[in-house]
This record gives structure tokens, C-alpha cells and sequence, in this order.
């Protein structure tokens, strides 16, 4: 064929299409009437060639976006099935864009402009376009959390979506052997716990299930996700917490792993040690959800779950209108009427920054007081979780250390400690050994100690008997060790009055720890230390014989009369009381005048007399038993 009939054979092609009737002599021959459509029904080859690329499923070729909305614009028709598709491109377009642009700094303006678009239709592309791009820049799945934690406050089936379609990417990963796709599921979850969007069950599972039969990839992607989420688990979990870890540790010591792998665990120990400080939970810039709007959605590994794949593709709606006019409802309400905002911005500029300015100067000279102690509990709160998550006494000193409590919080911490202690069912050193290290290491918790000894005393009547129980043991530790003074024990009195029998329990438990640390022999140095004999006044009281025979009857009932030596010599060497002679009975019947008068004086005087007598009678009956045991 020649150049020149090519031309007249595409111009007259071109005519064909342009023309809606094409002449009769190009028409076949032999046509199927019954089959055939009516003149008016044939549409110009050109419009049908624009028709089979939009409702190809990729949309046919690329269509640059002024293109697409002026092919949507030429359809008048918006129920039709040529517009939603049109509709469905420009939306995937969107949302796609809008999902690899966005990063920490400018996650909070691209928030609401992603609301715009109708995120309940395009819910599938949102999912699978958010999991692309986090496999592609892993760097970035803090950011890919914080997104999804924003959108799961307004939309919980999207956070749930997006849950199950990684859940499934990570079992279909770990069947493949794919360590990479593995990796980044296994990552993701562990920023969407960190978000609170899923369950820390979850995770434990997966910790789990990479910890059954170790391989070096497993463990490799375990430790990878105990890294991001550590810090979360040891708040939520402590006890699975210690678990995982003891499991990590059996791996280390049955060296089935590489050597690469056992360092990878040495550095994970040493990172859980430093309590994850290089591994934030939510850095400050992506913290944008509120606690009280935080939804999590419990979806166990082991779950059958439903990726819903075909949202990924377009669907013909025959409601469409009345769709989209809801979705804008609902986007009116999370958003506000922004047109408005922004032309009252505009307005009130001026006037706003003046405003502003007047109010900084103002709250720069105001002091928030906290009524509600919320602070105190937040403190309270870091120091049970430290506690609870160190390993030894000296991990936990250095973990509260880091703090930097300011004067008014170290009582608070020092009473934690003894709170802690005493809900424990059976005392456990730990707790002392931490005490007795925070006093040895600065003078500054002594005081509190002090203090809280004291006032623990005053009010041990108000606790349990276990409790009571670990309270005195915990304060023996410190004495012994002389973490505190021994001059405390002056606010105890040992006598009838001034005890209870919880204060007697304590005191008794109290020494009889201190006997089995010290030993009596030593302890009844301490006792008779000359410095000491104010702390030991009260203890072991001189003042008056009835409270010398309390305190030695008490400490010979708990198995420590060696300590009463002295007293009971005190009490031997105690003066005789005279004996004062009662008036014959003639002479008091004469005089009645003078024996109304001292009636009071005889009454007491018998009271003295009789009460002397018996203390008479105790010394003969003493030395009588002293005689009959020397004569055996």
C-alpha cells in the first residue's frame, strides 16, 4: 500500500467516526436485522472509545487531574455510573496524595483536608495506601499510627480495617517466610499499640507465637517490635511484660540463634535496663488524640478475620447522592463550618492578636493551684509502675533517680515505697534494700523516713495485721542497717496507757526482727548505749514501778527478757516506802470533831499504807524463791 492510499484510507476512517450514519456502501453485507439497534442508539465511535477507558478497571491510561474533572463536569448525570467512577479515580487520587505527602510536622493540616474526602467509600484505599507507603519508608510508621489513631476517633471501622488487613499480612508474611513483610506489620502494630488503637493482648500474642519455635528472623522481628512497644507493655502489662522477657532470656542462654542475633538481645536488655528512654512511646508532636476519644479494638491473632478486598475496587452505588450529602453532614460535624471560621478570622485578626497579647501578660502573673491532687496521682502512679517493672532494688533506685522529684515529692515517694510494702503478702526484702539505699545515698530521704515512722506508729492501729507485719519488719531493716536513727523509737511509751495491742504487736515484731538481724547480745548494747538512752526511754520506762513491770513482763513474753537486766535491777534497788501507822480506834471515837476533818487525810495515808504493804509482801516472796534456788 502506498503512502497516498493510506492517507484516503484514514481520512475516510475518520469520516466513519465523526459521521453518526456511515454511508451504506460501507456497511457489511449481510447484517442480522434482529440484532441490530436503531439509528439513533449508535454513538459515535470517539465517545465510545473515552467510555471504555473510564470503565476499564485501572481507569484505562493516565488522565491528568483537570482532564478528570472536566470529563466529570461534561456528565450531568451524578447517579450515573460513568460519574462515580470518575468520582472513584479523583478520590483514590486523593487520598493516595494526600497519604505520601503527609509527615510529623504537617500531619495536623493534612488531617483535615483528608476528611474531606469521603474516607467511609474510600475506606479500602485509605488502608491499603497507608500500608504501602509504611512499607516503603518504615522510618515514618510513628507517623502512619498517629494518622490512623486521628481518623479511628471519628471512624472506629476504618482503626478496626486497618487492624485485620495487618494482622493478615502478618500471618500470610510469616507463612511465606517473608521477613520484610513481616516486619512491617509486626512494627505497625506495635505503633498502633502504642496509640492505643490495639489491644496489648494482641502483641503479646505475636511476641509469642515469634518466640515458639525461635529462628534468627523471628527473633529478630520480636525484639524489633519489643523495642517500639516496650515502654507501652511494661505500663499495661508488667506481668506479660516479665514473661516475654524471661522467654527472650531462655532464648539467650540455649543459644539456638546466631551470634548476630545474641547481640541484637543484649542490646534489647540493655535498652529494657535504660527503661526505653531512647524509644519514646508518642513523641510530643504526633500526641494529637485525646485519652477520653481513644478507641481499642480487641482482635486476637488467631481471629478469622475479613481484609474486605473488594473495597478496594470500584462498586456502583444507587444511592450515591444521598450518601455523600450524609458523609458532608457527618464532616460538618467533626470539622465545623470552616468558611465561616475563616472569614471571622480575617475580621478579627488585629483584634485577636491584642487580645492575646493582653491575656499572656496576664497568665504569666497567674499560679495554677491543682485542687484535685491529679499530679500527685500521676507521681504515684510512675513509682508503682517502676517498682512493679524492676528486676532488682538497684534498677528501681536508678529508674526513680531519673525522675527528679522535686522536695515536696520525695515524701510521696518514700511513702509509696512503704505502701508497697505493706500490700505485699509476705515481706519482701526488695523494699527495705531500696529504702536502705536511698537514705545511704543522700541525706535528704532520711527526714522523710523519719517522718513516716512516726506517723505510721501514731495510726498502725488502722491496719491489718499482715500489713502491720511487713510496716515492722520494713522499719527493722533500716534500724539495723542505720538508715535511720534509732532516735525515733523515743515517740514509742511502753506502757498500759499509752499502747494498744496493734502498737504491742508492732513493737514485738519490731525487736524480734531486730534480734534475728543483730543477735541479742548486740542488740542489748544498742539498748544500753549511753547515746541511745533517750531513744530507749520510753521502751524501757524508769519512771514509775507499775511501767517498769509492764515493759519487763512484755519483753519476756516475746522471748527477749535479756533485755530487762537493768531494769529489773532498778527495780530491786527501788527505796522502800515507809509504813505509815494508822491511829488507835478510842481515840478517834473521842475526838469526832477532828476525825471529820481528817477523814480525806487517813483515806489516803490507808491507800499509801496498804499499797505499800503488798510491795513489801513481792520482796519477801522474791527472796524466798531467790533462797530455795540457791539451796537446789
Amino acid at each position: 500500500m502506498t503512502r497516498s492510499d493510506r492517507q484516503n484510507s484514514y481520512s475516510r476512517y475518520k469520516r466513519q467516526a465523526e459521521s453518526p450514519n456511515p454511508p451504506e456502501d460501507d456497511l457489511p453485507k449481510e447484517i442480522n436485522t434482529e440484532n441490530t439497534k436503531s439509528d439513533d442508539a449508535i454513538e459515535p465511535l470517539s465517545k465510545r472509545m473515552k467510555m471504555s477507558n473510564i470503565n476499564m478497571k485501572t481507569g484505562g491510561a493516565y488522565i491528568p487531574p483537570a482532564r478528570l474533572r472536566m470529563m466529570q463536569a461534561q456528565i450531568k448525570d451524578k447517579g450515573s455510573e460513568a460519574y462515580q467512577r470518575i468520582a472513584w479515580e479523583a478520590l483514590k487520587k486523593s487520598i493516595v496524595g494526600m497519604t505520601n505527602k503527609i509527615n510529623s510536622s504537617n500531619v495536623a493540616e493534612i488531617v483535615p483536608e483528608l476528611f474531606k474526602e469521603n474516607l467511609i467509600r474510600g475506606r479500602g484505599i485509605l488502608t491499603r495506601a497507608i500500608m504501602q507507603a509504611q512499607a516503603a519508608s518504615p522510618t515514618f510508621t510513628r507517623v502512619y499510627a498517629a494518622l490512623v489513631a486521628i481518623i479511628n476517633t471519628k471512624f472506629p471501622e476504618i482503626g478496626e480495617l486497618m487492624l485485620k488487613r495487618l494482622i493478615i499480612q502478618y500471618r500470610r508474611g510469616f507463612r511465606r517466610n517473608d521477613k520484610t513483610s513481616c516486619m512491617s506489620a509486626a512494627r505497625f502494630l506495635a505503633h498502633l499499640l502504642n496509640q492505643e488503637v490495639a489491644h496489648e493482648v494482641l502483641i503479646l500474642e505475636i511476641v509469642t507465637h515469634l518466640f515458639a519455635n525461635p529462628t534468627d528472623d523471628s527473633v529478630e522481628i520480636a525484639i524489633a517490635t519489643l523495642k517500639e512497644c516496650g515502654k507501652k507493655l511494661t505500663e499495661l502489662t508488667p506481668k506479660g511484660m516479665r514473661a516475654i522477657t524471661q522467654r527472650v532470656r531462655d532464648v539467650l542462654h540455649e543459644g539456638q540463634v546466631d551470634v548476630r542475633v545474641r547481640y541484637m538481645i543484649e542490646v534489647y536488655f540493655a535498652i529494657q535496663k535504660d527503661g526505653f528512654k531512647d524509644f519514646e512511646v508518642i513523641p510530643q508532636e504526633l500526641d494529637l488524640v485525646e485519652e477520653d476519644d481513644k478507641c481499642t479494638h480487641l482482635i486476637n491473632l488467631d481471629d478469622a478475620v475479613d481484609n474486605q478486598e473488594m473495597l478496594n475496587i470500584f462498586k456502583f452505588d444507587p444511592e450515591y447522592e444521598d450518601n455523600e450529602e450524609k458523609y458532608k453532614a457527618v464532616v460538618k460535624e467533626i470539622l465545623g463550618d470552616e468558611s465561616d471560621e475563616e472569614g471571622s478570622d480575617e475580621e478579627s485578626g488585629s483584634g485577636d492578636e491584642e487580645e492575646e497579647d493582653e491575656e499572656s501578660k496576664t497568665t504569666e502573673n497567674q499560679q495554677i493551684i491543682d485542687m484535685t491532687e491529679t499530679n500527685i496521682v500521676v507521681l504515684r502512679r510512675k513509682i508503682y509502675l517502676i517498682i512493679q517493672s524492676s528486676l532488682d532494688f538497684e534498677e528501681c533506685a536508678h529508674k526513680l533517680l531519673k525522675l527528679e522529684l522535686k522536695p515536696g515529692q520525695i515524701l510521696e515517694m518514700c511513702y509509696m515505697i512503704l505502701d508497697c510494702c505493706s500490700q505485699q503478702r509476705t515481706y519482701e526484702k526488695f523494699f527495705g534494700l531500696l529504702a536502705q539505699r536511698f537514705c545511704q545515698m543522700n541525706k535528704v530521704y532520711v527526714d522523710p523516713f523519719t517522718v513516716i515512722f512516726e506517723n505510721s506508729y501514731k495510726t498502725i492501729h488502722r491496719l491489718e495485721t499482715n500489713k502491720l507485719r511487713n510496716v515492722a519488719k520494713f522499719f527493722a531493716h533500716l534500724l539495723y542497717t542505720d538508715a535511720i536513727s534509732w532516735m525515733v523509737l523515743a515517740s514509742i511509751k511502753l506502757n498500759e496507757e499509752d499502747t494498744t495491742s496493734s502498737s504491742r504487736i508492732f513493737i514485738k515484731i519490731l525487736f524480734q526482727e531486730l534480734c534475728e538481724y543483730m543477735g541479742l547480745t548486740k542488740l542489748n548494747e544498742r539498748v544500753k548505749d549511753i547515746t541511745l538512752q533517750e531513744a530507749f526511754e520510753g521502751l524501757f520506762p524508769k519512771d514509775h514501778p507499775h511501767n517498769t513491770r509492764f515493759a519487763i513482763n512484755f519483753f519476756t513474753s516475746i522471748g527477749l527478757g535479756g533485755l530487762t537486766d537493768e531494769l529489773r535491777e532498778h527495780l530491786k534497788n527501788l527505796p522502800k516506802t515507809p509504813i505509815i501507822p494508822t491511829a488507835p480506834e478510842d481515840e478517834a471515837a473521842s475526838s469526832s470533831s477532828s476525825s471529820s476533818s481528817s477523814s480525806s487525810s487517813s483515806s489516803s495515808s490507808s491507800t499509801s499504807s496498804s499499797s505499800s504493804e503488798s510491795e513489801e509482801s513481792e520482796r519477801e516472796q522474791r527472796k524466798k524463791k531467790l533462797q530455795k534456788r540457791k539451796k537446789k
